[in-house]
């Protein structure tokens, strides 16, 4: 065997185990590992930082960004169709976020529980504004006694740097195509108009939170609109006031949702989805990377051989 095959079969190695890695890797990150196909477990699926509507970035950022509402969507919808999936643990860990995004994520959440499949919430650090929109649709919901949730409420942030602008002498001007179309511009003052509907819009939405809020939990809305000024609960302050079942940390919550779904106490199987590790959607994308350009140098070296001259990238 001559150096020239001697290179070529290195390289042919090279790429298979390239991709083999990358496909372990793939496997084992981005379904945060898992139970043996066939086998019966509580499916957790993770809400961690602010939620955003829309599809979720890759590798670090996705950790930066926070939790995108079509990941959340996706994964419930999997555990949903998934026959071996008994039960759901979701488990929270928000400051809020988007209220169209929460509708979209409470959405499924409605879809498992019409099916048949028990929602557990476990609670972290926080459940708060959007968080505790979604968490209220489960069917129990856990907390630390030291956890923050509630904050039942809506806002629309707005800034008015006109002020400063003049300073600076520094005008804005715009062409537009009706007078509320550049509505919260920061470079002018809001009109009594404009105010009253965003108002209105804020005043819709948070009647629909109270509302997602007193049918999830079975409450009189009275009784949620009487809680619901933007305050924020302990979770010992919370479970007084009914807004969650019990307190309990991760284990406890997961032996309740493995007790719903008839495993013994202490022995559930688990699958987590999506990525738990920070690097996970890192190595699962240098994963993908090592394979692209281990076959690319294959067929690089290949293409050297056969025309006798290198290739130029």
């Amino acid at each position: 065997m001559n150096m020239q095959d001697k290179g070529r079969r290195l390289t042919v190695l090279l790429v298979a185990a390239a991709l083999v890695l990358a496909g372990v890797l793939t496997a084992v990150f981005r379904s945060g590992g898992g139970e043996p196909a066939g086998r019966d477990y509580v499916a957790v699926v993770r809400i961690d930082g602010a939620i955003y509507g829309g599809a979720e970035a890759g590798g670090l950022l996705a950790q930066q960004q926070g939790t995108a509402s079509e990941r959340v969507m996706r994964e419930l919808r999997e555990a949903r169709l998934d026959p071996h999936a008994k039960a759901v643990l979701l488990r929270v860990n928000t400051p809020g976020g988007s209220a169209a995004a929460a509708q979209e994520i409470a959405e499924e959440v409605d879809k498992l529980r019409s099916g048949g499949k028990p929602v557990v919430v476990s609670m972290g650090d926080l459940c708060a504004s959007a968080g505790y929109w979604i968490a209220s649709r489960g069917d129990y919901l856990f907390a630390s006694p030291a956890s923050m949730t509630g904050s039942i409420g809506v806002y629309i942030d707005y800034n008015n740097i006109e002020e400063l602008m003049d300073k600076l002498g520094v005008r804005n001007e715009k062409i537009k195509s009706g007078a509320h179309k550049d509505i919260l511009s920061m470079f002018r003052p809001m009109t009594e108009d404009e105010r009253a509907m965003l108002q209105q819009m804020v005043d819709d939405i948070y009647n629909q939170f109270i509302r997602t809020v007193a049918d999830g939990r079975r409450m009189d809305e009275s009784r949620v609109r009487a809680l619901a000024d933007g305050r924020i609960f302990t979770g010992r302050q919370a479970l007084d006031e009914g807004l969650i079942d019990a307190l309990g940390n991760y284990y406890d919550a997961l032996n309740y949702a493995g007790s719903r779904a008839g495993f013994a106490d202490g022995d559930v199987p688990v699958r987590s989805y999506g990525a738990e590790h920070p690097l996970s959607g890192l190595l699962a994308a240098e994963a993908d990377a090592v394979g692209r350009r281990a076959a690319e140098g294959m067929m690089d070296r290949m293409t050297q051989a056969a025309d006798g001259a290198p290739v130029v990238k």
